[in-house]
């Protein structure tokens, strides 16, 4: 490599580290994964996006390096043992009692009624409910859920905006639904997605642990699936 190519390819990577850490800090990560750690994989991934870039493809250099980035970042993450083993048990039972409930009720229960019927603090429904929820995004396919409660921690927004009436519709649901969250889960999806802030940043603002706020924004999209599913005839399954 010429001194040439290795200046441009230093110069796309460091141009290119605020797209690693927008890409990092909106991660639910698993609890017990260091954030840094995961920069240093990221990293790893913008290098290796730089020093394999064509430009004569057409395509953006951020459009590449996200990719490379996030794929960089989930083969360490398939490589860790990400989840504990009573982290497993934690999720595997509340996997289990909503789909016991959905069963017996016609209607996906609330994180409450999981509390109840496992016997876990509502708090811990949350941390379960974010450790499902980040294995869905990151695609941990041996520790994903499967089913209804996969269906209601995937991201509420259509993946197909320009389908007007129906997009339109779950618009306006969706935003009733964010309004009748309970604190602090509507601030926590308001400024997530609204502001587009950072789980650390929204950690700082409300004084609590990026963990926490994983914990949080993964109950509140659970509530926010649970409410359009009802809306639309009940039931995921």
């Amino acid at each position: 490599m010429t001194v040439e190519q290795c200046s441009e390819r230093d110069r796309m990577v460091l141009d290119h580290v605020p797209l690693l850490r927008h890409i990092v800090g909106r991660m639910s990560l698993p609890s017990g994964i260091d954030r840094d750690d995961v920069l240093g994989w990221g990293m790893l991934g913008l290098v290796s996006a730089a020093e394999g870039f064509d430009a004569s493809r057409g395509l953006a250099f951020s459009t590449y390096a996200y990719a490379r980035i996030r794929g960089a970042i989930l083969d360490e993450l398939r490589r860790a043992d990400v989840l504990a083993r009573g982290q497993r048990e934690s999720l595997r039972a509340v996997e289990r009692a909503a789909a016991e409930l959905t069963h017996e009720n016609g209607t996906p229960p609330t994180p409450e009624e999981i509390a109840q019927r496992t016997g876990m603090s509502t708090e811990g429904v949350d941390e379960a409910l974010a450790l499902a929820r980040s294995a869905i995004e990151l695609s941990l396919e041996d520790d994903s859920p499967a089913g209804s409660l996969n269906a209601l921690l995937s991201d509420p927004r259509s993946d197909d905006p320009v389908a007007s009436a129906q997009w339109q519709e779950m618009k306006e649901l969706l935003a009733g639904a964010i309004q009748r969250l309970p604190e602090p889960e509507r601030t926590v999806i308001l400024l997530y997605y609204g502001e587009e802030m950072l789980l650390r940043e929204i950690g700082e603002l409300l004084g609590v642990t990026e963990s926490r706020v994983s914990q949080i924004h993964s109950a509140a999209i659970y509530r926010l699936n649970r409410e359009l599913a009802l809306a639309h005839g009940g039931s995921t399954r």
